[in-house]
């Protein structure tokens, strides 16, 4: 069976301002390429390599996943638009700080975010773990063993683990943080309570 490695990209400018990026696509600030960087040697320094690396669209994502390939000198990462961030609907591009003003009660809060459920125009979790599942179900007919990288973004990630370990998403927005440049590995063999690989020192959430 194919082992699914997930990584969440590096810091941007809206993680920098706390703000809500969703779709926006700003680019990696400087700190946030040095963790992609430190996320490819990382990667490195495990041993590891990928059959291929696919990436979403947006460009915090996709320079992330180029540092990887570079670094492990592999083919350029290629674009599935199914893992792109979650569209936040109204809330995109406002302070992470409003979020209980505007959300409340439907959010759920953690040690290190808070979660909005669902504001006007924005993907709940449930289509999200749709979405991941149609994502995870495409790859796995693409590369029936061997390893592959997904490089995505911090609530599409932890869903993505979720359909994968079968898990309820209510569950998982409160079971780890999964921080700038982490990465997860999706295997049969390896317990979802062993999932996180690689963690770096974080600067926002």
């Amino acid at each position: 069976m194919t082992k699914i490695y997930v990584a969440r990209h590096g810091q941007n400018a809206d993680n920098t301002a706390g703000i809500l990026n969703g779709h926006r696509d700003l680019p990696l600030t400087e700190l946030g390429m040095r963790q992609a960087l430190e996320l490819a040697e990382g990667i490195r320094d495990h041993g590891l390599t990928f059959d291929a690396v696919y990436s979403s669209p947006l460009m915090r994502a996709y320079d992330t996943a180029c540092a990887i390939t570079k670094t492990l000198s592999l083919p350029a990462p290629r674009v599935i638009e199914g893992l792109i961030e979650r569209d936040f609907g109204t809330m995109t591009g406002k302070p992470v700080d409003d979020i209980e003003k505007l959300c409340a009660p439907a959010i759920i809060k953690t040690d290190t975010i808070t979660y909005f459920l669902s504001p006007e125009g924005a993907e709940t979790f449930p289509q999200l773990i749709k979405r991941a599942k149609q994502v995870l179900d495409e790859v796995q007919k693409w590369h029936l063993d061997g390893s592959v990288l997904l490089v995505t973004h911090g609530d599409f990630g932890k869903m993505l683990y979720a359909a994968y370990y079968d898990l309820p998403w209510i569950d998982l927005l409160t079971q780890f943080h999964f921080g700038n440049s982490e990465l997860l590995l999706l295997a049969p063999d390896s317990p979802a309570s062993e999932a996180h690989m690689i963690r770096i020192e974080q600067h926002n959430h």
